[in-house]
């Protein structure tokens, strides 16, 4: 088990680089031009921020981005 230390604007930091990719992610799985091999490889890539994510947010950020089960 690996654990970390941070402070809180380490943290916040942190927080809004993961919301960033987040919401970049989202919006490129609206595009229809995206194959679905690519898009297989953004759902594992997004499914493992996302889990990053919910260990430094709260609950109420993290069901904003939450994808529907079918995805994973």
């Amino acid at each position: 088990m690996l654990g970390m230390i941070l402070s809180e604007r380490e943290q916040q930091e942190i927080e809004y680089l993961l919301k960033r990719e987040l919401d970049e992610m989202l919006y490129e799985f609206e595009d229809k031009r995206i194959e679905g091999v690519v898009k297989r490889a953004m759902e594992e890539r997004y499914h493992m921020l996302f889990k990053l994510f919910s260990k430094v947010a709260s609950p109420y950020l993290c069901s904003r981005y939450m994808r529907n089960r079918k995805y994973y």
